[in-house]
Parts: C-alpha cells; sequence; structure tokens
C-alpha cells in the first residue's frame, strides 16, 4: 500500500494541528510520527486511518502492484479501514468478552494473518492463563496486550501503533519488540509516540511541529 498526503492539514477550530503535510508512505517501510504531548501525533494518526477528516489537502490511498495490477489500484478513502489495523490505549475492548471470545469476533470482521489461530495468539502474547476470563478483570497491561494482539495478527497491509507500549511493563516492552521484528516485515507500520523505546526500529521519522 501506500500512502499520500497532499498539503494535508487538520484544525480543531482556529488552531492548526498540522498543515502543508506532503509526505510519502510505501509498504515495507516504517515511520514514526514524533513530538511531545498534545502536538497532534495521535491527531495524524488517527487522520491517516481516516477516523477523522481532514481540513484541507488530500489523502490518497493506492494498494500495492501485483500480477493482475502492476501498478496498483486507488483505494476510496471510505475503504482504507479494509487495509489497515490499529492499536492504542483508547480503544475500546468489549470487556464482558473473553481475549479467546474477543479474537474470534474481530476475526469475523478482519481475517488474521495466515497460518495463526486465535489460541496461537494468546500463547503469543502471554495470555494463556486468563485466555477464559472476561476481559473486565484484566490489568491495564494485560489489556494492551490484547489491543496489540488485534493488531499485529490482522492480516492487514498497514499497521498503525499510537503510544503501543502505554501500560506494558519490561516484559511486555520485551514482547512488543519480538512481535514487531517477527510480524511486521513486509508491511506499512506507523508509530505515534514521544518514546524512543517505541519507535526506536522506524526507518524514518517524522516531527509533527515541522509542520503547523
Amino acid at each position: 500500500m501506500k500512502i499520500t498526503l497532499i498539503d494535508a492539514g487538520k484544525r480543531f477550530n482556529r488552531d492548526w494541528i498540522f498543515r502543508h503535510l506532503n509526505y510519502e508512505f510505501q509498504t515495507g517501510h516504517t515511520y514514526a510520527i514524533t513530538g511531545p504531548n498534545g502536538s497532534g501525533k495521535s491527531t495524524l494518526l488517527q487522520s491517516i486511518a481516516g477516523a477523522m477528516a481532514i481540513s484541507e489537502g488530500n489523502i490518497l490511498y493506492e494498494t500495492g502492484p501485483s500480477s493482475r495490477r502492476p501498478h496498483g489500484a486507488p483505494v476510496p478513502p471510505e475503504q482504507a479501514y479494509q487495509h489497515l489495523s490499529l492499536a492504542a490505549p483508547y480503544l475500546q475492548l468489549v470487556e464482558e468478552m473473553t481475549v479467546t471470545e474477543f479474537l474470534h469476533f474481530h476475526a469475523a470482521f478482519k481475517p488474521l494473518l495466515p497460518g495463526i489461530s486465535a489460541a496461537g495468539i494468546i500463547r503469543k502474547v502471554g495470555l494463556e492463563t486468563a485466555a477464559h476470563k472476561q476481559m473486565r478483570y484484566y490489568s491495564s497491561g494485560m489489556k494492551q496486550r490484547v489491543r496489540l494482539a488485534q493488531a499485529l495478527f490482522s492480516d492487514s497491509t498497514l499497521v498503525l501503533l499510537d503510544e503501543p507500549c502505554t501500560n506494558l511493563d519490561t516484559e511486555g516492552i520485551g514482547l512488543y519488540r519480538e512481535l514487531i521484528s517477527q510480524y511486521t516485515p513486509g508491511r506499512l507500520v506507523i508509530v505515534s509516540s514521544n518514546d524512543i523505546q517505541e519507535y526506536e526500529f522506524c526507518e524514518e521519522r517524522i516531527d509533527i511541529r515541522n509542520y503547523r
């Protein structure tokens, strides 16, 4: 997938969060959106996800080349969600479900990576002992592991991660790095963060303060 931002800008009332942003994101590469708290990193990430409309400019989506379409094909903005997965600490889980039920429910809308089962995912993120416990009884760190699991193990070309290590302990951060290393090569990954340990693997970095 290729995502192209053309003179993109977003404002709330009269305050511009970012403006005149021209950038191209390509599958197979990793990007970090950086800046201090409150600088608009999450706003830009949600705009790329299509969850938030920009105020000016354009965001174009295009699938990558294939044997059937050697030059790729445009994706309507309202269909971009079909190609992406998102993990963020503010995303709500269905806490009346167990993680097993949640992953099966999620997979009905967006398939899992080939060869990956819900039970296998639960083992990989270290939640075997809580597999049949309602998620409302999970700690904040356990819930964040579930959010990462549903994003990283979805069969999506684009993976968006907003402050992905929020509420994770040292072991959880190590797990995050391992999952990134194993399951994101060949995909387009964009991380929004001001914490180097969350995005140190990223090849390109975009400081949102440069687009005010």
